[in-house]
């Protein structure tokens, strides 16, 4: 009877432990993986792991190597030995590597030093600040130097007030060393002020060590360009943009061989991510959005010869590929993820079309966690084309119970909606807690065409709103959706979406929360930072009364125009060093629900930017979240 009685504690143990789902607390204790690259050896993957600590509001970073056959990984405390270093010239001689330098006077004491104690800043143009970071006049250079010690670096930017790595997010892919180590390429936007702000113009220049000379290889194309690489053959590819001041202009890859442009994805409808050369330079693989996923593909590079281009898609799945690795015979070394998962390092064999994981660094955190399920739907819209929506479902699903159901409205507003998986807007999160998650491919997503990512711009409060009404309609037709407890989420465009529908929806949902939103588009255009942004967005200035697609941004599609519609308890969300959607955004926006009487909430992070990123800002945010849900949902 005892023995019985252990078996059913047991048996009911391993139940309760197997309906163990995802919680804010756990989404932080998760380690976030980050490759490296791959040992000198080729037979070991270099990664590191940064695991958030609450408690001590930071991350914590280890570092590993693993076979690329998997196994047990290996902490080491240096890396520096195991990897080549791209940043060394071929021929081993020289070191790149860039530093900030101050080329302008800003600050009041730069131009009166007996004012020592002034915190003034003076500016004669924009950019004055960026992203989260306020100009001070420093600018990240270029240096090279002999590859010894004691070596004195030479700046090759020397008195440019531009900068090479890009700001804010550009690192040493910006620089390499040409094969023959006898010049260095670099990616700068060559333009300051108010020009730098309207323009998306990067170029890749070359920049001789013999002669001191610097050449645009790029002059000719007023967009981006951008990730310049050499194959082994020596052939330059690199990204590039066509349209200047339109940051989300279809990707294409350009080989530069024997002065000839030759750009290899000029056919294939849609935009390239990121790239790597095949080890014999016949080929670029590449990552790219198709059908809500990012995948691989292959494209051939014939030369000269007559062989037709072709691009190939390699993959496949309810994953996203993120960064190609490596690529050896017959197998790459990528990382994936879902969105019940988080990025782990994965080998793709291209023969047997078989995947084998090589690293789990959140095993045990996953262990026994109830997962949700993620399907995908399609749904005719109003104008009668097919939208993939991706529609999760809570863990331990039950088709007779009814479930209170969350629209999610993706930002960007040219981004893709992949199986990606994020710590904030965290699709398995939202549905443990007993919502199902509604995700539309809507207008402006990538993965879908060019033409479906372009048919945003100068409308976001157009065809977009109907798609958005169009998924939600449509799921809700199911006898397991409880139509009475709709919620509407989202950030950046995805908040100006929410501050949108809040006046159009006729009552459909009973809950909002806005992130970082965009509320007025006017006093937008005059406070971003990026104008090219807006500029190309909005479809130019607001005082432009001849423009009709300006004036309807600045009028219909701007939200501030339905506030006197809002009836529903809405959440805003709001960085305070957000620069690219400011604070006013926020402010007028809870402003005018307070002074209407709607039941809304501010949540101010004064430290964060477009994002939040400090564990626990990540937390209370999460905690906020699910508390207003709770509360009006």
């Amino acid at each position: 009877m005892k023995k019985i009685a252990l078996i059913l504690a047991l048996t009911m143990g391993l139940s309760v432990s197997a309906q163990k789902v995802m919680t804010p607390e756990l989404l932080w204790k998760l380690g976030r993986v980050s490759v490296l690259g791959i040992s000198k050896d080729k037979k070991s993957v270099v990664y590191k792991v940064s695991t958030p600590s609450v408690q001590d509001n930071k991350s914590n970073s280890k570092y590993y190597t693993v076979p690329v056959i998997g196994g047990n990984p290996t902490e080491i405390k240096e890396t520096k030995e195991l990897l080549n270093d791209k940043n060394v010239s071929p021929d081993g001689k020289y070191l790149i590597y860039n530093e900030e330098v101050k080329v302008e006077n800003v600050h009041g004491k730069d131009f009166y030093p007996e004012l020592d104690k002034s915190n003034a800043q003076i500016y004669n143009g924009l950019d004055y600040r960026h992203w989260d970071t306020w100009n001070e006049g420093k600018f990240n250079h270029v240096f090279y130097k002999e590859n010894k010690d004691g070596a004195i670096g030479i700046d090759i930017l020397k008195g440019e007030n531009f900068d090479s790595p890009q700001k804010p997010f550009g690192g040493d892919e910006d620089y390499i060393w040409s094969p023959d180590s006898k010049s260095i390429l670099y990616v700068c936007k060559k333009k300051a002020g108010t020009q730098y702000a309207i323009s998306t113009n990067t170029n890749i220049y070359e920049y001789n060590l013999e002669t001191g000379k610097t050449t645009n290889r790029t002059e000719a194309n007023l967009g981006y360009d951008t990730n310049p690489a050499f194959s082994s053959t020596g052939n330059l590819a690199y990204l590039q943009m066509k349209r200047d001041g339109y940051e989300a202009d279809k990707n294409d890859i350009i080989v530069d061989f024997k002065g000839l442009k030759m750009n290899l994805t000029v056919n294939w409808d849609d935009s390239v991510s990121s790239f790597q050369w095949s080890k014999d330079g016949k080929k670029i693989y590449f990552i790219a959005p198709v059908d809500g996923t990012l995948q691989l593909f292959e494209v051939n590079f014939p030369g000269l010869t007559k062989i037709a281009i072709t691009v190939t898609q390699l993959t496949s799945g309810y994953f996203d590929v993120h960064d190609i690795v490596d690529i050896t015979g017959d197998n790459a070394i990528v990382t994936r993820t879902d969105m019940n998962h988080a990025l782990e390092i994965y080998s793709y064999n291209f023969k047997r079309k078989t995947w084998s994981q090589i690293t789990d660094t959140n095993k045990e955190n996953y262990k026994d966690l109830s997962l949700s399920t993620t399907e995908r739907r399609y749904v005719t819209t109003t104008d009668g084309k097919k939208m993939l929506v991706w529609v999760i479902l809570p863990p331990n699903f039950d088709t007779t119970k009814k479930y209170p159901t969350l629209l999610y409205c993706q930002g960007g507003p040219q981004s893709a909606l992949t199986q990606f998986y994020s710590f904030r807007w965290n699709f398995q999160l939202m549905a443990a807690n007993g919502y199902i998650v509604v995700a539309p491919n809507r207008r402006g997503m990538q993965g879908h065409g060019v033409e479906w990512n372009e048919k945003i711009s100068g409308d976001w409060g157009g065809q977009v709103m109907d798609d958005y009404l169009s998924a939600i309609d449509d799921v809700s037709k199911e006898t397991y959706v409880d139509k009475s407890r709709l919620g509407c989420v989202g950030a950046s465009y995805g908040g100006y979406s929410v501050f949108y529908l809040a006046g159009i929806h006729n009552n459909r949902f009973k809950s909002f929360i806005a992130h970082d939103g965009v509320f007025n588009t006017q006093s937008m255009f005059g406070t971003t930072e990026e104008v090219f942004f807006n500029n190309w967005d909005f479809g130019g200035a607001y005082w432009e009364k001849n423009n009709k697609v300006a004036q309807k941004s600045y009028t219909t599609f701007n939200p501030i125009t339905l506030v006197d519609k809002w009836n529903t308890p809405i959440l805003i969300i709001q960085g305070g060093n957000d620069f690219r959607v400011p604070i006013g955004q926020a402010q007028e926006a809870f402003q005018a629900a307070q002074l209407r009487g709607v039941k809304s909430r501010f949540l101010y992070l004064p430290e964060e930017n477009h994002w939040v990123l400090k564990p626990q800002n990540a937390q209370v945010w999460q905690k906020e979240f699910y508390k207003w849900l709770k509360e009006t949902l």
